[in-house]
């Protein structure tokens, strides 16, 4: 049994910039762009083992069992996902649907910026709440850059737009992860964060596209903006506080494209925005290698409704693999649980990380049936026998997709390694405990502990299960709401989203836009930051100014 140890050089400041040191040496490697993602992933790999091992005295064994364990949980299921919407994605470009579908959505609208409210906010909305891990900013990002869009915009624009529905993402899953590791109620919790993430609603459509087309083209469209973004941050409150924290995203999200396109077939934009680039300088386009694919001119209204067919079956599919319903009938048959021998209940979490010590379980649950990449494969199949596919076409061409996908997920396995081996080391908690110091502006800098937690797992789950407890306590020794705190990690976490490395080279990979993750990092490290700190000042303005949002309502 080996402890944690928060600080092991006897000074919190630099015991604090040490356990930062993977993580800084990772985003500096992919901003700088002169090193390959998954060359960067593995030289801050080696550098956290060093630093966990030589630093943090963790035993060289089991470092390197943390690691092989997170690398395997970033192929399932994370990479799992990827590959399976890269491969949905490719069959309908090959068969020619996917442009059709690219004209059936300019028929709704030709303007640029409609376009990414509709498919970047809602539709990328509703694939968070029914799947979440990275499947809204592969979807969305996919559909952007088919529809003509650069693929710095459609990469950085939907990773923006992947923001405020995050901490409802797959079905409620981040509240749950939440409640269980702070005793909390999720209704409560659900409850919190849905009095801070719609304003967040309403500011963030503002913001995708002022970030697309500047000031002037976003007051351009403020109408469509308004109605977006009013129309999802309503259901978004409404369903977090009267219904349940599980069905919020996909509620709100199909409110959001109903009223968006009703509203459009009364209103367009007087001049409408046709340049599929930022505003900024944008010469991505230049950048992409060319996609081949089938055209099919002049299609018939039939043939239009057939190319939302493949995303109506991803749609339904995913929608019942991320009820609990359906996991509770499937895993109890088709379930390998694995402890990792040498790590499971090896580690243990010492105060005051968390109220008494408790070990660290390490269980590979291959639940290879309910995880969401099994059930966008099956969605591929099928949407690929409907376009006529023979199964020796699928299995060629899933073959091409695993090839050219193959650096993203080393990249991704080498990621979930870090925040895996960051976790059991301790240098997470030595990180939040630098946060939880900070006194009475505890609100705002706790708020931001969400967003770093983010930034290093990945996922707002893993950030509420990594710092959910940690919040509680140093919410009770400051005299501050625990459920205000702990909602506030979710709420801040999910600014973080868009700039934690995972999902990073999701975009690139859905884009097709591989080797540029340094661009991506780049373009959208400012707005995680900005938005973050917003996040951190209303939950300031909760504890202090307008505690009344902050009481809980049993």
């Amino acid at each position: 049994m080996w402890q944690q140890v928060y600080n092991p050089t006897g000074s919190t400041v630099l015991s604090t910039l040490l356990a930062a040191l993977p993580v800084v040496v990772l985003l500096g490697l992919i901003a700088w762009g002169k090193v390959e993602a998954y060359v960067a992933a593995f030289i801050a790999l080696v550098i956290a083992l060093l630093v966990a091992i030589f630093i943090f005295t963790m035993p060289a064994g089991v470092a390197i069992r943390a690691a092989v364990f997170g690398a395997v949980t970033g192929l399932f299921p994370i990479g799992w996902i990827i590959l399976n919407v890269i491969f949905l994605y490719r069959l309908t470009v090959e068969k020619g649907w996917f442009q059709v579908l690219q004209g059936s959505i300019g028929g709704i609208t030709p303007d640029r910026r409609l376009q990414l409210l509709l498919i970047a906010f809602s539709f990328g909305a509703f694939f968070e709440g029914a799947s979440g891990f990275g499947t809204p900013v592969a979807v969305t990002g996919a559909i952007l850059m088919g529809l003509g869009f650069s693929p710095l915009a459609a990469a950085g624009l939907s990773l923006i737009a992947n923001t405020a529905p995050v901490a409802y993402g797959a079905l409620g899953t981040p509240i749950q992860g939440l409640a269980t590791v702070t005793g909390l109620d999720p209704y409560l919790l659900g409850a919190m964060v849905g009095r801070q993430l719609p304003f967040f609603s309403l500011i963030v459509p503002f913001w995708l596209i002022w970030a697309f087309a500047g000031w002037r083209g976003m007051i351009q469209i403020w109408p469509a903006i308004l109605v977006c973004g009013v129309s999802f941050a309503v259901p978004q409150f409404v369903v977090s506080n009267y219904i349940n924290p599980w069905v919020v995203d996909i509620v709100a999200a199909i409110v959001s494209m109903v009223c968006l396109i009703g509203f459009l077939k009364v209103w367009q934009p007087a001049e409408l925005w046709l340049s599929p680039k930022l505003r900024t300088r944008d010469d991505s386009a230049a950048t992409a290698p060319p996609t081949a694919a089938v055209a099919i001119p002049n299609p018939t209204p039939e043939q239009v409704r057939m190319s939302w067919v493949p995303w109506a079956i991803l749609s339904v599919v995913v929608i019942i693999w991320g009820g609990q319903w359906f996991k509770n009938l499937v895993n109890p048959i088709f379930t390998w649980n694995y402890p990792v021998e040498g790590l499971h209940n090896m580690i243990q979490k010492v105060p005051p990380v968390v109220a008494k010590p408790a070990n660290e379980g390490a269980v590979f649950a291959f639940t290879y049936l309910s995880f969401t990449g099994t059930g966008i494969l099956i969605a591929a199949i099928i949407a690929g026998f409907v376009m006529k596919f023979t199964p020796g076409q699928l299995v060629r061409a899933y073959g091409q997709t695993l090839w050219v996908v193959r650096y993203s997920l080393l990249t991704i396995m080498a990621m979930l390694a870090i925040g895996t081996l960051t976790r059991y080391s301790g240098l997470d908690a030595t990180l939040g405990l630098a946060f939880a110091a900070t006194g009475v502006l505890y609100p705002f800098f706790g708020t931001l502990l969400g967003w770093l937690g983010v930034a290093l797992t990945g996922s707002d789950t893993a950030s509420n299960v990594l710092f959910g407890g940690l919040q509680k306590i140093t919410a009770e020794q400051l005299g501050l709401s625990p459920i205000l705190m702990g909602a506030a990690n979710s709420s801040g976490g999910v600014m973080g989203k868009m700039i934690d490395a995972q999902s990073i080279v999701v975009a690139s990979t859905a884009t097709n836009w591989f080797g540029h993750e340094g661009t991506i990092l780049r373009y959208v490290f400012w707005h995680s930051i900005v938005l973050a700190c917003l996040v951190g000042v209303l939950v300031m303005l909760q504890a202090y100014v307008w505690p009344f949002t902050a009481m809980v309502i049993h």
